[in-house]
């Protein structure tokens, strides 16, 4: 597989996932400020805060207020990582690859970037709620579609690991809203706002349900979330399990055994997983849990640097890398 081929795979998935998520973070702050007390005030900076892009966010629009925020995040065609940006950049990695994908995967991003389009266009404030959820939707459709009409061979495990890479970074950043915006005041830890809170992040996530069979108990804890969120197995949006499948997926391009690596992209991948194997919510809350996703997040961002150096970059490699016995990843 040319490694143009795989990149764009990887980054198709990754601006999909992307966009998803970032309807999940506005999703999280609507419905933290939905379940509020009447007189909190409204809090939106954090959002722009979690994305790194403050400067040029303050250079563009000043204001972190709800309309603001929200045409940055989700409208501003010059910003690349509001959601109508990474569909039109999915959208062109899809196209790229015509002959790789299946057809069906191209007829959803294609028509999953003209909705996105479409709203950018007409858009009505109320129906935000409702395209958000459209968003999320759509991206779990391209999800299983690619699941459900590709060949699970190099491509498919590549747009896998991207997916998950980014899900995991996301995960970590959506738990930051909830660090950042949390509470008036620390009077109000184990509070009953405190829940509705956490109970929001749960909910606007898709792991409420799921959080609550997992603890086969009724009360929602900071600890029993960012555990679930962070350290669970088993629950597909957790932090863990996307470095666990991750991991796999790429054991499946490389052929080396688990346990082992073969070049630096399997190294601080393995490595990442195993550092949240033995890891514990003790050691967590003693680290802080935003200096924790602050580390967790670098983490990722180089795992992601070294699957480009590996896999992608374009300057030649001194040795090719060994998909199977019977074929290599070109450099060039």
């Amino acid at each position: 597989m040319l490694s143009r081929v795989a990149n764009s795979i990887y980054w198709l998935n990754r601006y999909v996932e992307r966009a998803e998520n970032i309807a999940r973070f506005i999703d999280v702050n609507h419905n933290l400020l939905l379940d509020s007390p009447s007189g909190l005030e409204q809090q939106w900076q954090p959002l722009v805060l979690i994305t790194g892009d403050v400067q040029l966010f303050k250079e563009r629009y000043g204001q972190a207020n709800a309309e603001n925020v929200i045409q940055f995040l989700t409208f501003d065609a010059n910003y690349p990582n509001s959601i109508l940006s990474c569909l039109k950049a999915a959208r062109e990695n899809a196209r790229s690859i015509r002959e790789i994908i299946s057809s069906e995967m191209w007829e959803q991003v294609n028509e999953f970037y003209m909705m996105v389009r479409d709203a950018a266009l007409g858009q009505n404030p109320c129906d935000l709620p409702e395209f958000f959820y459209q968003v999320k939707l759509h991206g779990h459709l391209f999800a299983g579609i690619m699941d459900g009409t590709m060949s699970h061979n190099e491509g498919w495990h590549f747009g896998n690991i991207g997916r998950l890479l980014e899900r995991a970074d996301k995960a970590s950043r959506i738990l930051d809203v909830k660090y950042y915006i949390l509470l008036p005041s620390v009077e109000d830890v184990g509070t009953t706002l405190d829940e509705i809170q956490w109970i929001a992040l749960l909910k606007s996530t898709s792991a409420y349900e799921m959080y609550r069979k997992r603890q086969k108990r009724h009360q929602i804890t900071p600890y029993g979330v960012v555990e679930f969120f962070v350290l669970d197995r088993e629950f597909p949006r957790s932090i863990q399990y996307c470095f666990l499948h991750a991991e796999q997926s790429l054991h499946q391009i490389t052929g080396s055994l688990s346990g082992t690596w073969q070049n630096s992209a399997e190294r601080e991948l393995g490595r990442l997983r195993a550092e949240l194997d033995y890891l514990t919510i003790d050691e967590i809350t003693e680290i802080g849990l935003h200096e924790f996703l602050n580390n967790l997040q670098c983490k990722i961002n180089l795992v992601g640097d070294k699957m480009f150096e590996t896999f992608f970059a374009l300057e030649p490699i001194p040795n090719q890398i060994t998909i199977s016995s019977r074929q290599t990843i070109s450099t060039v």
